[in-house]
């Protein structure tokens, strides 16, 4: 594959990166899942590979949530405060969005992520809550995915149009890409239409502004489902913000009449639009056939998750690891016994962890299952706990094992907080045969200590709803193999027996639609009964051979620089 940075010496395109949440530290909570660790990996590479990108995003100051959870697994949201001025620096420029035909003030908060060679990306973080503003204005600052629909039209128009307007301020007035993670940010394209027009002295929109626009902006889905797509009333935007030369183009906004859909908006005005697995990519295709979809399947910042004592033996056998994540691949030349003193390093610290701070006494030696992920119906957390009795069999007899979970429910999804309180029930049902233990407040810090200190992470959806999934990716690099359903990123980094294992591989090409989870928890339970168990127990030099093909194979291929590699080359300088 070329050299990125060689190719950028040459026509230095500037990406301008959009996205609702970003994730960068967790006593920055800017981010509540997998969306906003994806931007935050994806800008901290752009800073190692000093690609010249400024990422835009709000600043939510009461941040996503703080999960607390009381002994049935009942979940309580608080608000997770946070002190801004301690961790941004607000800049002084202010620009003007319209919402409800009242003027409202806008400003950014600067965080620079700096790479490996000093390189910096700067992210801004849009904030409302300013003294000028009205209150309900003010108000769009206060929480990540927060309100009615109103709420949230409002929050993603100023982000798009009020982002645009703020790079254009500060001096960012040559940027080749507008890069959309995800449908939030598509107002961008209002604006950027607005400035077609103004440079064109024009009223109406014409064929080769909608190109010019197009030729500008690249576009991210991350939702398999239909329902997942934002739509708005068309009666709502207009009277949220107005009148604008696009509504004449109504009907490549729209999907099902008088409603805006923040989807189309980003496919019609995307000349590069991707799903974020080859999975994905086909089955966003089918969903938008009128429209050409690409995949390029998403990655992790390798340096990020990596725990430190896995960090330290990639430093002594392949020194140059940072820089090219490709020589991860040269981890089989590690010692097994050495990548096992590391991953019981990992483990002692996060038993040692979950003793501390939840008064929970794990076993170093018994073999520990991790699930970490959004609590949500379609993750299946609960599959595992299909059968109990089956459980208790499989302990009994192949070997004992413990599981540890982390994850939050977002506070409107009612089945997804049920799924927390079955997993309490079932850890009161299996003890002392299982032992069981749920971490709250799933969040960047306890997922580093988390995923390198199991021994397998499980991964349990329901095809085809997940898009990518990163998970698993975090525990390749640290030398954890999966355990997982043929969805997502696994269907391409699962090779049996050698990178961890599929669950009802038989099923892999199936589309969805029938609920398949009885014949999905037996095939799991054969697995660990029949193959996993039985090796990590009697056969420990498999164990490890598997361990060191997870990380060389999948770690390192499934990371952030590969994976902006492919922006670079297929959506940036195109």
């Amino acid at each position: 594959m070329p050299d990125p940075k060689l190719a950028l010496s040459a026509c230095r395109p500037s990406i301008a990166y959009f996205s609702m949440e970003i994730g960068l530290r967790s006593d920055m909570p800017t981010y509540s899942g997998g969306l906003g660790i994806l931007a935050g990996d994806t800008i901290q590479t752009a800073a190692d590979m000093e690609v010249p990108m400024v990422a835009v995003t709000l600043l939510p100051r009461q941040g996503y949530f703080r999960q607390e959870l009381d002994a049935a697994g009942r979940q309580v949201e608080k608000p997770d405060r946070w002190k801004v001025a301690e961790h941004l620096k607000e800049l002084e420029a202010r620009v003007t969005v319209v919402l409800e035909r009242r003027e409202v003030q806008v400003r950014a908060w600067q965080y620079d992520v700096v790479g490996t060679t000093g390189f910096v990306v700067p992210v801004l973080f849009l904030d409302t809550d300013l003294p000028l503003n009205d209150g309900r204005d003010r108000e769009l600052s206060t929480s990540l995915y927060g309100g009615d629909q109103r709420y949230r039209l409002c929050q993603e128009y100023v982000l798009g149009v009020g982002g645009v307007r703020l790079l254009r301020t500060l001096g960012y007035h040559e940027i080749d890409r507008f890069h959309m993670n995800e449908g939030h940010a598509a107002f961008l394209i209002l604006q950027l239409f607005d400035e077609e027009l103004s440079q064109a002295g024009g009223r109406r929109i014409k064929p080769e502004h909608i190109e010019s626009v197009r030729g500008k902006c690249v576009f991210t889905t991350h939702t398999p489902v239909a329902a997942g797509h934002d739509k708005f009333p068309m009666d709502l935007v207009r009277r949220v913000i107005g009148r604008h030369k696009i509504w004449n183009i109504q009907e490549e906004l729209t999907d099902d009449g008088d409603v805006l859909n923040m989807t189309y908006l980003a496919l019609n005005f995307s000349h590069y639009v991707n799903g974020v697995s080859q999975r994905h990519g086909k089955v966003s295709q089918e969903m938008f056939s009128e429209y050409r979809i690409e995949a390029i399947t998403n990655g992790v910042h390798a340096a990020t998750w990596t725990a430190p004592p896995v960090r330290k033996l990639l430093d002594r056998y392949i020194p140059a690891w940072r820089s090219d994540n490709f020589s991860i691949r040269y981890a089989l030349s590690i010692p097994p016994e050495e990548l096992w003193e590391a991953h019981t390093a990992c483990k002692t610290k996060l038993i040692r962890a979950i003793a501390r701070e939840h008064r929970v006494k794990l076993d170093p030696e018994v073999f520990t299952i991790g699930f970490g992920r959004r609590a949500t119906a379609y993750k299946r957390a609960d599959l595992i706990f299909r059968d109990l009795e089956r459980l208790r069999t499989i302990a009994a007899g192949a070997g004992p094992f413990q599981i540890v979970f982390g994850g939050k429910a977002h506070p409107q999804d009612e089945p997804g907080k049920e799924l927390i309180r079955q997993i309490f029930e079932a850890r009161k049902a299996l003890e002392p045969k299982v032992r069981i233990v749920y971490l709250p407040n799933y969040d960047i810090d306890v997922a580093k200590i988390m995923i390198p200190g199991v021994d397998l992470w499980l991964n349990t959806p329901q095809p085809p709803r997940e898009a990518s999934g990163t998970s698993g990716m975090k525990a390749a690099l640290n030398g954890i193999p999966s355990l997982s359903i043929l969805d997502g990123w696994w269907i391409e980094g699962w090779v049996e027996n050698l990178t961890g294992w599929a669950i009802n591989e038989k099923a892999r090409t199936r589309k969805g639609g029938r609920d398949t989870s009885a014949k999905d928890a037996l095939a799991l339970y054969d697995k660990l009964q029949n193959v996993i168990l039985p090796m990590f127990y009697h056969d420990r030099e498999q164990y490890l051979r598997i361990m060191l093909f997870a990380l060389a194979l999948n770690g390192s291929f499934f990371n952030t620089q590969r994976m902006l590699q492919e922006y670079l080359l297929k959506a940036y300088m195109q």
